[in-house]
């Protein structure tokens, strides 16, 4: 492994005078290396900003960060980069409420690590195949990209990124395929801590992250096929997890999601920002989403609902099962409720450890299998008013989050071309303290 120090500045000072006209748009850097070889180029000791970094890498090259606060938005279009911070709390994108996006991934194999990207206007860190997502303005369920075909980036990995008080989503896989986000912290987004839009087959994993103080901590609009929820925190949003349709993005309907092993509790927190359709104290929502899986998690302390089913305007929920999940102390655990004449099919549960059902009774008359498919039934309950939100900067800080190991010495990341699907018998239904020694909101 080659290493950019002042040796290597002066015995390859082409390769450094290639970015110094750069854009920080991810171009190659053109200069006299070995083929095939690679480098770590630090910032600021071998370029000045992250940008810079940035453009001077060539695939497999590692981006590695000093502390500091760095007020740029960084787009890496080279494949196979790694951007890495030496701290995660101290390596700080800031966007000053100036930047739409902390940091934008537009080519397949790029790992983002061991950072902190906050205060922008629209995304964190946003990983998409899709130009015009990557230049445009996204609207309440994602990004409406007109005519553009769709067009898929392929493999990626966020780790151990630290995304807060972002105007819209602290990380966004969007139009992406085949990646992971991982051991990651979400706060203060006013539309969804963590999304992953209009992929399908998706193949991503969503793992080992905690979502919180945010108006929704993961949701999951028009993914699904082989899409993976596992082990996660979603406690203490205005809602907690959503998986549903939307007509704004492309590759209706939502299908083919798996969400289990987590633990969703006390969404209806009043100090996070509020999303536009008002939604507060729910849990789980299944909004126009089908065939499903719901299985294993712990889902407690929701002031409204522990999980809703409904209808996406005309796009019902079909074949959604919830197995052997926990469900306490919830304003009610289960309800599936449809406004309007759309309702869906097939919808059941089994095996779950739960109270109260609306319509009552669900837990036997809509018991899984549900060979026949019968129609879901629709009913009511008391919500709660929610309380008004705050703005998405007034969110409290994050606490101090896990560090990559071995983040200033290893080597570049080798992100896989599909991630590793977890089984997802062999996941557990998690604890009560899941993943607590990164959160400000504990539950009761």
């Amino acid at each position: 492994m080659l290493r950019f120090g002042l040796a290597a500045i002066v015995a390859v000072p082409a390769l450094v005078l290639a970015g110094c006209g750069a854009d920080g748009g991810g171009g190659s850097g053109q200069g006299s290396r070995p083929d095939g070889a690679q480098v770590t180029i630090r910032v600021p000791a071998d370029a000045p900003t992250i940008s810079a970094a940035v453009s001077l890498a060539r695939p497999g090259d590692l981006v590695l960060v000093a502390p500091g606060v760095y007020h740029e938005s960084v787009r890496v279009g080279t494949a196979r980069v790694t951007l890495r911070g030496e701290n995660r709390d101290a390596v700080v994108i800031d966007g000053q409420l100036r930047q739409p996006n902390g940091v934008v991934v537009t080519a397949p194999g790029v790992a983002v690590e061991n950072l902190t990207v906050r205060n922008n206007t629209q995304n964190g860190v946003l990983v998409t195949g899709s130009a015009s997502a990557a230049t445009g303005t996204p609207g309440h369920g994602g990004y409406d990209t007109g005519d553009e075909p769709v067009a898929f980036l392929k493999s990626f990995l966020v780790s151990h990124v630290t995304a807060t008080r972002n105007g819209l989503y602290g990380i966004y896989a969007f139009s992406a395929q085949d990646g992971a986000i991982e051991h990651s912290y979400a706060s203060g987004s006013a539309d969804s801590g963590i999304y992953v839009g209009q992929c399908k087959p998706c193949r991503i994993v969503v793992r080992d992250n905690v979502a919180e103080l945010n108006a929704v901590g993961f949701e999951g609009t028009n993914a699904g096929g082989e899409m993976y929820v596992v082990g996660n925190r979603f406690v203490g949003n205005r809602v907690g997890l959503t998986t549903n349709s939307d007509h704004q993005e492309k590759l209706l309907p939502q299908q083919g999601s798996h969400v289990v092993g987590n633990l969703v509790a006390a969404n209806q927190q009043g100090a996070t920002p509020e999303q536009a359709d008002g939604g507060w104290g729910i849990g789980v929502g299944i909004d126009g989403g089908s065939d499903n899986q719901v299985v294993r998690n712990r889902i407690e302390g929701n002031a409204n609902a522990g999980l809703v089913i409904t209808a996406t305007a005309d796009i019902p929920p079909n074949g959604n099962q919830v197995v052997d999940n926990t469900f306490t102390a919830n304003g009610v655990d289960v309800g599936w409720t449809f406004p309007t004449a759309t309702r869906g099919r097939g919808n059941c549960l089994r095996g779950n450890e739960l109270t109260t059902t609306a319509p009552e009774g669900l837990a036997t008359t809509a018991s899984c299998p549900a060979a026949d498919q019968p129609a879901t039934p629709s009913g009511t309950w008391a919500s709660p008013k929610a309380p008004r939100g705050i703005p998405f900067t007034d969110v409290a800080a994050p606490a101090a989050q896990p560090q990559l190991p071995d983040a200033t010495t290893a080597g570049a990341t080798a992100v896989p071309d599909v991630p590793a699907l977890p089984d997802v018998a062999r996941v557990p239904l998690p604890s009560a303290a899941l993943l607590v020694d990164r959160a400000l909101v504990r539950t009761p």
